[in-house]
């Protein structure tokens, strides 16, 4: 059974717990008929919507965090400043990253001194070798010492390249000494407003690769948008570029404009295995014309459009109703001439009806419905330009009338 089929049910069944109180109010017995109200099928423009709520968050926000820990020493900012790039924003503790530098730096100079040292040692073996195989061509050395010196060579290069690669490592561990110094200072990557400050002046910024400590955050308050949650059997009527209108509760007078930019592939559950669990899928909806007022955090309903019917044939909403045929009366149930029967239930056996008045009497006729609106349903089949439908009474449409049931309109009888 659809969305819009179990809402007509539902709404027929509330109405009409609702208004058995009032029979006598609703309805005129008798040779008279039953008091409708009607009114002309028209054409008009539908428009769909999905509606949902949400928080006004901006388009582009930064979270500041630190890649070192250290106590904070200087806060160049506060909640609410605007900042351009590259403005200051934060500084930490220097001192134990200055002395790591210097650490760095001795070490260095200590490894390219071995290295120095190895490259001599190497070129006065590589001499020795050389005069050995001198004389050993002349034979005037033995192989053994020969032999000898060329080994001894062999360990001077090897001390060489060992002494080269610990003064790379050295020269790394200066980097990254430097590295960790120059990230005690903390700049802005964007322009834009401080939105949230969550760190005070000798707090410890925790510096991790794998969990922020968020110290503050920059946003670009001039685009914002509203991040909505919309129900899973809505969500595959709205799209990527669909219109919104937007209300925000700090000022429910101000109409927002509003497009959406992104529908999140995957859905969010909450209260799994109780009766109010939920599946929703968040989408952003980016506002086209913000104001000033607008901060984020805001609570925001949005109205999306995701269908419009212009110029469509269309009854109001409560005219439609759902019953099965036997439910429409004994002549709902014949045939007509050759044998068709009139109405063809759905797989469940439902029929979706309006009640048109012809001849002072109610007329049944089947329905093909498309979208709805908030007051109307457009109707694709089963009613002509020139046709009168019952709009009321609520129990006349949801219960009362079956097919051919004498009506009065208005305080007089028809036909």
């Amino acid at each position: 059974m659809t969305k819009k089929r179990r809402w007509l049910i539902g709404l027929g069944a509330v109405v009409v717990v609702a208004i058995i109180a009032f029979a006598s109010l609703g309805r005129n017995g008798g040779d008279k008929g039953i008091a409708v109200e009607v009114e002309p099928v028209g054409k008009r423009t539908v428009i769909q919507t999905v509606t949902a709520t949400g928080k006004i968050q901006p388009m582009i926000q930064v979270n500041i965090s630190a890649d070192v820990s250290a106590k904070i020493t200087q806060l160049g900012v506060e909640e609410g400043d605007w900042v351009e790039k590259g403005t200051l924003l934060v500084e930490l503790d220097r001192e134990r990253y200055a002395a790591a530098v210097d650490s760095a730096e001795a070490n260095l100079r200590a490894g390219q001194a071995q290295a120095n040292l190895a490259r001599e040692n190497m070129i006065k073996a590589e001499k020795d070798y050389d005069r050995t195989k001198e004389l050993f061509d002349r034979n005037l050395e033995s192989q053994a010492v020969l032999d000898t010196m060329y080994a001894a060579a062999e360990v001077e290069k090897a001390r060489h390249q060992s002494a080269l690669d610990q003064g790379e490592q050295a020269k790394a561990a200066l980097r990254q000494a430097r590295d960790d110094l120059a990230k005690t200072t903390i700049y802005a990557p964007m322009a834009g407003t401080v939105s949230k400050l969550n760190k005070e002046v000798g707090e410890i910024a925790l510096g991790s690769q794998f969990q922020e400590d968020v110290i503050l955050e920059i946003s670009n308050l001039e685009g914002m948008e509203a991040l909505v949650d919309i129900d899973e059997n809505d969500i595959v009527s709205v799209s990527i570029g669909d219109e919104a209108e937007l209300e925000v509760d700090a000022r429910p007078d101000v109409k927002l404009k509003g497009r959406v930019t992104e529908i999140a592939n995957s859905a969010k559950s909450s209260g799994a295995g109780t009766a109010d669990e939920k599946t929703e899928f968040e989408v952003k909806v980016a506002i086209i014309d913000p104001i000033p007022e607008l901060r984020p955090g805001m609570t925001a309903s949005t109205e999306i459009v995701t269908k419009v019917c212009e110029n469509c044939l269309s009854v109001p909403i409560q005219s439609v109703a759902v019953r099965t045929v036997e439910q429409l009366g004994a002549r709902a149930s014949d045939g007509e001439l050759g044998g068709e029967p009139r109405f063809l239930p759905d797989s469940e056996g439902f029929v979706e009806i309006v009640w048109v008045v012809a001849d002072g009497r109610a007329e049944a006729r089947q329905v093909k419905t498309g979208i709805q609106s908030g007051t109307h349903i457009e109707v694709k089949e089963g009613l002509d330009d020139d046709d009168e439908v019952v709009i009321g009474n609520y129990r006349a449409i949801s219960r009362d009338l079956e097919d051919g049931t004498m009506v009065m309109v208005d305080g007089e009888q028809k036909g």
